[in-house]
């Protein structure tokens, strides 16, 4: 790929200005997060939030928050000291969309698991020498996360399988990235945020076609690494900022 024009570099890093503000939290995901002041809370929270976002964000905040007060809105200590009998309580309906209730508790398991043997997820996810992406990494919380065949495993998708990983991405960047603009929690402190990418969805790889930031047609993990090679001359340090204007061009309709 050519580097972006002038005028498109400009048009970047106005918009990722623009849109990184705190004004974003309030219809977006994130803002459930942003419920909670405990470490691991907030880990919850941005998982859970992150594993459901797709399609509609009203109702991927209604739902999300439908399932923090499944946890009494005390997600730390009711996933350490949950017992099966409090599952079972648990309605008998989808958390959202093809999310069931039967993902919801798997998870749950899961994270009372791992939280038994560390502090924090930031464990799983931390990169290897010679990693400058979280491919590898990636792989290797899916394998810790889910240890077996289990329907929950569609959650949470695979970049060896050249998914994108939409999701994962978008939780890993409300962890890892730290700018002080009050959107992004930046509370991982052992993965730098130049290692981030920015989760690639329809909406924001059809941007990155009409600015020529990416040729490839599919939106799969090739497509990103194309993308972050772009992304990375711009702003080596912080390359996912771009999530921002991108997303901001996607919703503002301004390339339709």
């Amino acid at each position: 790929m050519k580097r972006p024009t002038q005028d498109i570099i400009n048009l970047l890093n106005e918009k990722a200005d623009f849109y990184n503000h705190i004004d974003f939290i309030e219809n977006d995901p994130i803002q459930i997060p942003h419920r909670f002041e405990i470490k691991q809370d907030i880990e919850i929270a941005g998982f859970l939030s992150a594993s459901i976002a797709w399609g509609n964000r009203k109702a991927i905040i209604k739902n999300a928050d439908f399932i923090m007060s499944l946890l009494e809105y005390s997600l730390y200590d009711f996933v350490l000291n949950f017992k099966e009998s409090d599952l079972k309580s648990f309605p008998d309906k989808a958390a959202h969309r093809t999310f069931h209730m039967e993902d919801l508790k798997y998870f749950l398991k899961q994270f009372q698991r791992i939280y038994l043997k560390h502090e924090s997820l930031e464990d799983l996810f931390l990169l290897k020498d010679n990693e400058t992406n979280f491919y590898h990494a990636i792989e290797r919380f899916r394998n810790t996360f889910i240890q077996e065949e289990h329907r929950a495993k569609k959650h949470l998708s695979s970049p060896y399988k050249n998914s994108a990983s939409k999701r994962i991405m978008m939780f890993l960047r409300w962890m890892v990235r730290e700018d002080n603009r009050g959107v992004d929690f930046g509370i991982w402190k052992n993965i730098d945020q130049k290692y981030l990418s920015i989760p690639l969805d329809v909406h924001t790889a059809n941007i990155s076609r009409k600015l020529n930031l990416v040729n490839r047609k599919q939106n799969d993990w090739k497509t990103l690494e194309e993308l972050d090679l772009v992304l990375r001359e711009l702003n080596n340090n912080d390359p996912a900022v771009y999530d921002y204007a991108l997303f901001g061009l996607g919703i503002s309709k301004e390339f339709e």
